[in-house]
């Protein structure tokens, strides 16, 4: 294995969803000088989930015309258009149009959904083009995808993003004017944003430059001497085989021990699917898109929706702690599968129980918000930062191991493994969009102010 290849995989893995998320973590600066305010993370939502046509093109050509569709050309295209759109986006966020006599950020709207575009159909072109490479690379391919969400992430704790500090309001509002109503000797506190040490616009530019990292890396990896040596020597991973040297490469990938797939011996009495090479049994691949969809969507969608209601009652460091620590725990998890790689589906569906655990208790501490269990305590926010680690833990494993396990049934067995990841991520979205910003069955937690029965 090449230590280059591996950092240009983990390059290129980088550049699949730092756009969106670099938008995310930059909500708090950005909401404060746009007239759509905080429903743009709703709007954020909806177009996310539009921009899944995407992926949905790439599925559908794949399925009905096969071989005609070069992920190659197509990730050329959609890296080069997130380079551009978030340097666009680095100049016009800010620029208003007036439609129906109100102002609204279309700029910004639309040069969020073109990135909603790249990012959702990466899913389906980066995964498959992994294809060319060994098994290994797959998961540094994870660990990148995994610090797609670190990286801007501890870039915006740097700025300053949406750090507080708790004045006394009588204070505050004492260097007010105009405010004649006193409040001296109140004890209520309220909530003072700090500066951020650069602005918006260096943030965006540096996501510019994560995305021209992540096209040079794609370069290297189809270009590359070393790279291309190591996928030459492998008759495996080659997407130009005569039948016979196909077979020749299988019979080799067959020999590695480590590449073969744990299957009990009641699987292997079981009749195999014709889906890939015919592995699994169709019950196991139901079992495996369904475990895949489920997990992608309470990692994607559903529990990052209620992070906020979850975490702020504990305090504004319990949330700052929560979003950085479950960020590292995704590559983390990336590198434990390197180190303990596995195709167990019986582990793989003792360790999503194990999340999704995790998971119901996040959930109910942000149905029980503003005065969730614990509040009080310095032991509550402990607990709540752990069970965000260990979920994101638990969960980014499960999901590496099916990539592992799906990678070695083929080209199209990743391509619908990044369909499954877009859908499952997508009924997430829909199901709580409603629930949190139409019905409001959310209370937000003060993270100055948490007045609770004790």
């Amino acid at each position: 294995m090449s230590l280059l290849t591996h950092v240009l995989a983990c390059l290129f893995g980088m550049g699949s969803w730092v756009a969106i998320n670099g938008m995310w973590v930059e909500l708090p600066l950005v909401v404060q000088e746009i007239p759509e305010g905080w429903h743009l993370p709703s709007y954020l939502t909806v177009l996310i989930q539009t921009a899944n046509i995407g992926p949905l093109f790439i599925t559908l050509m794949h399925r009905f015309r096969p071989g005609v569709l070069d992920d190659r050309p197509v990730i050329y295209c959609i890296v080069g258009l997130g380079v551009i759109a978030t340097f666009l986006l680095a100049f016009f966020w800010r620029h208003t149009v007036t439609i129906g006599g109100s102002l609204h950020s279309v700029p910004l709207l639309v040069l969020s959904f073109l990135l909603s575009v790249v990012d959702c159909t990466s899913s389906v072109t980066f995964l498959p083009f992994m294809m060319r490479l060994r098994p290994q690379y797959l998961t540094t391919y994870f660990v990148g995808e995994g610090l797609s969400g670190l990286v801007p992430a501890l870039v915006a704790l740097i700025q300053g993003v949406g750090v507080v500090h708790c004045q006394d309001a009588s204070l505050v509002d004492s260097t007010n004017k105009t405010n004649n109503f006193t409040v001296a000797g109140s004890s209520e506190l309220k909530a003072i944003y700090q500066s951020a040490k650069f602005s918006t616009q260096v943030f965006f530019m540096f996501l510019s430059a994560m995305m021209v990292v992540c096209l040079v890396a794609f370069i290297l990896l189809n270009y590359h001497p070393s790279v291309a040596r190591e996928r030459k020597n492998d008759l495996y991973f080659s997407g130009d085989l005569t039948p016979g040297n196909r077979e020749q490469g299988l019979s080799l990938h067959a020999q590695t021990p480590e590449q073969k797939p744990m299957i009990s011996p009641l699987e292997a009495r079981a009749p195999r699917s014709s889906f890939g090479k015919g592995t699994y049994s169709n019950i196991d691949l139901v079992f495996i898109f369904a475990v895949l969809a489920w997990v992608n969507a309470l990692t994607n969608a559903v529990l990052p929706s209620v992070q906020s209601y979850s975490c702020l009652p504990y305090g504004n460091k319990a949330y700052h702690l929560a979003a950085t620590m479950a960020a590292v725990a995704n590559p983390v998890a990336c590198f434990i599968a390197m180190c303990m790689p596995t195709r167990s589906l019986m582990f793989m569906g003792f360790l999503t129980m194990f999340g999704t655990g995790f998971g119901a208790y996040i959930m109910a501490m942000a149905a029980l918000s503003p005065c969730p269990l614990l509040v009080h305590s310095a032991f509550g926010t402990v607990v709540i930062v752990l069970v965000w680690i260990l979920f994101v833990l638990s969960l980014s494993y499960v999901k590496v191991i099916i990539g592992v396990i799906l990678r070695d049934e083929g080209h199209s067995a990743l391509v619908w493994c990044g369909a499954v990841v877009q859908l499952g991520s997508m009924v997430g979205a829909i199901s709580m969009f409603p629930l949190v910003s139409v019905y409001k069955l959310f209370k937000s937690g003060d993270a100055c102010n948490t007045k609770c029965p004790m």
